[in-house]
């Protein structure tokens, strides 16, 4: 890249994969050793989400991204060896709540020397790559704007921004459903330009995990009704279903129907 290049941080908000406190929403159906393993499963394959999303980015957009991890708790980089690709950083997540660690980190970033960072959560594992890409160049654009991918849920899966916009994280009720909304009002409240992405979700319970199990696995019996998309779109995050399929044969399946 050349000196012209927009610098983006590309960062995922992650926590360690850690046995009773990563995923415990899914403990049950899953026990919290196997949470703990699957929640590596995501990590991974986010990470490479990020890396099929670089590669699609023109050259001609002239961006330069960096894949970091954004990670808590303090001193747990160890847990994600072999999770994330070798040209990543790590970066320690500050602040008590989401909010204040979602400003740290960005606020960090930006003050390295980053024109924009875009922080993204570490538990959508079939997200597809394009409209991650398609976020990063837009935000890279000329002028100051917001990217946002929505979940499904209420909230985001992907937030963007290229100045020090903290109202952006305040006053939202973390964790809820009015979450996005809450988001679109402070940007209105900023008078902030929003580009909003196609959504799309996050597993964090029973049932999004039954949700992920169809994606991944029951294509052809999914209705429209479902707002699922075809696997053709999404990730092929190969370590969860690597891991989901050993799972379905020590009787996941039949957890999930009776938890």
């Amino acid at each position: 890249m050349n000196s012209a290049s927009h610098r983006c941080a590309l960062v995922v908000m992650a926590k360690a994969p850690l046995r009773g406190a990563a995923k415990s929403r899914l403990a049950p159906p899953l026990t919290p050793e196997e949470a703990a393993e699957l929640s590596r499963c995501f990590i991974r394959d986010v990470c490479t989400a990020i890396e099929g999303a670089i590669a699609m980015i023109p050259a001609a957009a002239k961006v330069q991204v960096k894949g970091i991890v954004a990670y808590t708790p303090a001193r747990t980089e160890a847990l994600f060896e072999g999770l994330v690709p070798a040209s990543f950083e790590f970066i320690e997540q500050r602040g008590e709540g989401l909010g204040e660690r979602l400003i740290n980190v960005a606020g960090d970033l930006l003050s390295a020397g980053f024109e924009s960072v875009a922080m993204m959560n570490s538990d959508s594992p079939t997200i597809p790559p394009a409209i991650i890409g398609e976020a990063i160049a837009r935000i890279a654009c000329p002028g100051d704007r917001l990217a946002i991918v929505g979940a499904d849920d209420g909230g985001y899966c992907l937030i963007g921004l290229k100045r020090p916009h903290w109202r952006i994280f305040e006053d939202i009720a973390w964790s809820t459903s009015a979450v996005f909304a809450q988001t679109m009002e402070r940007a209105a409240e900023l008078n902030l330009e929003v580009v909003r992405m196609p959504s799309w979700y996050d597993i964090d319970d029973a049932a999004s995990l039954r949700r992920l199990m169809d994606e991944l696995f029951n294509d052809r019996a999914r209705g429209e009704e479902t707002g699922l998309r075809s696997t053709a779109e999404s990730s092929a995050a190969p370590a969860t279903r690597a891991w989901l399929e050993a799972a379905l044969a020590k009787g996941l399946a039949e957890r999930l129907r009776t938890g």
